[in-house]
């Protein structure tokens, strides 16, 4: 039996779990939620669900991973043969492999972005109707598209010490300091501390119920959770690493550059639409919109934009490293492949559907599912309904089969499990209940009832 790759250590670990959790949800998702359902009090909701939610869900995949040594598909295999365990496995197992490409695609825009801003063409990027003609643009999409999935796969190909480790040990820092120049460039333009009173200090008067449920979403798709990676990156786990403080270096990790996020774009979008939250608006148009033109106004702002689309690159190449390393993992475990076929038949997954969504904005704009093109439907049927899905199937099996009891023990054969008594209650009964709002809340508002 072929030996299982590992981390060298607990640093190598907590690095690439972070930048699994760091991504491109945190820059844009994040500052526009914040700035929409109430500044610092959905700061404040945010912070408290990543201790108690984020912190138990994160401990439940890599003690199972741990435990087992498996990736999703044979973790889940490893407690029973039944139809609802080949389904739990699979489905953690085939979420990574649904986001990839599309994110790829996402990634590729950042990188164009980043290259424009390198040639010094600022005030091109600027123009509102600049991000349109790129994206519509299909042949200019893929090429950009393709560059990013290959800076992915080349890391993968080095494997886990050689590969994921070592990049993260080299891209992480890199981007924390990123975060904090750019944070610190942003706060200090004139009139910007208003935005940042505003994402900071907890004003209850702006509180609400979709403040919760929006935040909880947030933190849900944020730290990584429900995607197969933390299953397997906790296979990778040595048995002497403690899981608990690895778990807590991440949360800190995913909360700072969510909060770097939040002081880069809020206070420098406020001051540039003298304070009209409507400015930070969701999605692409914030980061590829709002942002260049916020960078043109500015001082230094070639300098700021590359210090940021730098950033973003960097952060979404760590999440895009890490779910598919899931992938390739899981037919490494499943199909008995080496890492050499295991990686270039993802890379062939990756092409053909993110091919798919780079170009749903050019040649294939006609298709429609849902009333939505094709990056979002994959982005909303991984997100909104398979994740829910794949994480209530967690809780079901630490719960029901291995007991909590059982991932205790995991747990502390190298950890103290200071915080056991949340660990119970959240994963036995509240765990449930927020992962079944966020799917009702999803799936009314695509179909409109309800707005988030």
């Amino acid at each position: 039996m072929k030996e299982r790759s590992s981390f060298s250590g607990k640093l190598g670990f907590i690095l690439a779990a972070a930048g699994s959790a760091v991504g491109l949800g945190n820059i844009w998702r994040f500052p526009y939620l914040a700035a929409k359902y109430g500044g610092g009090i959905f700061v404040l909701i945010y912070l408290i669900l990543v201790l108690t939610f984020g912190y138990t869900m994160i401990m439940a995949e890599s003690a199972i991973g741990r435990k087992t040594r498996k990736s999703p598909v044979g973790a889940f295999a490893h407690f029973g043969h039944s139809l609802p365990f080949k389904l739990g496995g699979w489905i953690n197992a085939i979420i990574p492999m649904l986001i990839v490409p599309y994110y790829s695609v996402i990634g590729g825009w950042v990188f164009k972005y980043l290259v424009e801003y390198l040639k010094g063409n600022i005030q091109g990027v600027a123009d509102g109707k600049y991000f349109q003609s790129f994206i519509s643009n299909g042949g200019n999409v893929e090429f950009w598209f393709l560059m990013f999935s290959l800076i992915t796969l080349l890391v993968i190909f080095g494997g886990v010490q050689n590969g994921i480790e070592k990049v993260s040990k080299i891209m992480m820092p890199i981007l924390v300091l990123l975060a904090f120049l750019v944070a610190g460039y942003s706060i200090t333009r004139p009139g910007a501390l208003a935005g940042v009173k505003y994402f900071l200090v907890p004003d209850f008067k702006h509180f609400s119920l979709m403040t919760v449920v929006t935040a909880m979403g947030q933190m849900f798709y944020s730290l990584s959770i429900a995607m197969g990676i933390l299953i397997t990156f906790g296979s990778y786990m040595k048995k002497d690493m403690d899981i608990e403080e690895a778990a807590t270096h991440v949360e800190i990790f995913d909360t700072i550059i969510a909060l770097l996020a939040g002081l880069m774009i809020i206070p420098a979008v406020f001051v540039f639409s003298s304070g009209d939250l409507q400015a930070l608006n969701a999605g692409p148009s914030l980061m590829f919109i709002t942002i260049p033109k916020v960078f043109a106004q500015m001082g230094f702002g070639r300098i700021a934009g590359i210090m940021f689309f730098m950033l973003v690159l960097l952060a979404a190449l760590t999440s895009s490293i890490a779910l598919s390393e899931s992938v390739v993992s899981t037919f490494e475990d499943e199909l008995g492949w080496d890492r050499k076929r295991a990686t270039v038949i993802t890379g062939v997954i990756v092409v053909v559907l993110g091919s798919l969504s780079s170009l749903g904005f050019s040649s294939l704009s006609f298709i429609q599912v849902l009333g939505m093109g094709i990056l979002d439907f994959f982005d909303f049927i991984t997100n909104s309904i398979m994740m829910p899905i794949a994480a209530m199937a967690c809780c079901l099996l630490v719960v029901r089969v291995i007991t909590i009891d059982g991932i205790a023990q995991e747990i502390q054969q190298s950890s103290q499990f200071k915080r056991r008594p949340v660990f119970n209650v959240m994963i036995k009964y509240i765990c449930p209940i927020f992962i079944t709002v966020i799917l009702i809340s999803s799936i009314l508002n695509v179909l409109g009832i309800i707005s988030m």
